[in-house]
């Protein structure tokens, strides 16, 4: 019996903490409304972002501020002390060049009809005008380099060259940084054993002082068409150039087998007229009896082209 009256009071005395608690809560919460509801003025330090800068110049004070003196309610308050504010400029509207400066000098209503909300009033801006010193930068446009070590699954092979997308990047900055560079070159980069489209995102090798400079991207694709492939062979007349005039010249064999490797979706394509085999006798020495064929037309469509035959044979009748 004792046990549960000492029980009801201890939690009776527990309740009346809650109570407590909960009222004091409700006192603080009611605290804060009423403080953020008032109107307070004060001057914040807003970063600078800079929008649209012409690329042939560079803003050599890069860390301006701008002081401005608002006045609104609590509330509106809180999202500058929990974000770094920031007044954005834009070089291309809003500044003019003065004397080797950009001058900004907008008004307070501009800023008020254009960044801040209609229930925030602007005191003050200082400093007014904010001016911006320039140098000039240098505009390059440099080839991106790479090396790719690339394997291929049996059978498989790029119908053309490896390429990057872009082929080229815009690199802007001080002239004695940007003459220096001729080229960009990629991270290193490997594919094993290939048998679909390459198709890949890689990094540029970006040089010292990358602070210094602006570049039109970080990274490139690399891309290529990948397909199956298959070995075609056909038959091809062999032609002999530079023979002695008034000489009857008979050789043997007068075609050749030439090999060669195709992707199966152009194998059909491929036809003999699009080679080309000749034996040049200027090539030939007083005691040679034979030619060398060489190769010197194929289509764009194939690889590894060769020559089964090495040697024609030949003859000189009167």
């Amino acid at each position: 019996m004792e046990k549960l009256r000492a029980d009801i009071l201890t939690s009776f005395k527990n309740r009346k903490i809650n109570v407590f608690i909960l009222f004091l809560f409700f006192a603080f919460v009611i605290l804060m409304f009423t403080k953020l509801s008032k109107e307070y003025t004060n001057t914040i330090a807003f970063d600078v972002e800079k929008l649209n800068i012409p690329q042939e110049n560079i803003i050599l004070n890069d860390s301006t501020k701008i002081n401005i003196t608002l006045k609104t309610h609590g509330f509106r308050w809180l999202k500058y002390y929990f974000s770094k504010p920031k007044i954005k400029i834009d070089f291309n509207e809003d500044v003019h060049k003065k004397e080797g400066v950009f001058v900004w000098n907008k008004s307070k209503a501009y800023l008020n009809n254009i960044q801040f909300d209609k229930a925030v009033e602007i005191l003050n801006i200082s400093p007014d005008p904010i001016t911006f010193r320039y140098g000039v930068n240098m505009v390059k446009t440099v080839p991106v380099l790479f090396n790719t070590d690339v394997s291929f699954s049996p059978g498989f092979s790029t119908t053309s060259a490896i390429i990057s997308e872009p082929d080229s990047v815009t690199v802007v900055g001080p002239n004695i940084l940007v003459s220096e560079i001729e080229s960009l070159e990629l991270e290193d980069v490997t594919f094993k054993d290939i048998k679909s489209d390459i198709l890949e995102k890689v990094n540029i090798k970006l040089p010292q002082n990358v602070s210094d400079l602006k570049f039109s991207t970080n990274q490139v694709v690399l891309k290529a068409k990948v397909e199956k492939f298959t070995e075609g062979t056909l038959k091809i007349p062999v032609s002999i150039i530079n023979a002695p005039k008034n000489t009857n010249l008979k050789y043997f064999p007068r075609m050749v087998s030439v090999s060669y490797y195709v992707s199966l979706s152009n194998f059909n394509a491929i036809k003999a007229n699009d080679f080309k085999v000749v034996c040049d006798f200027n090539k030939t020495n007083e005691n040679q009896s034979f030619l060398i064929p060489e190769l010197v037309k194929t289509p764009g469509l194939v690889q590894h082209s060769k020559i089964s035959q090495q040697r024609i044979e030949f003859i000189i009748t009167k």
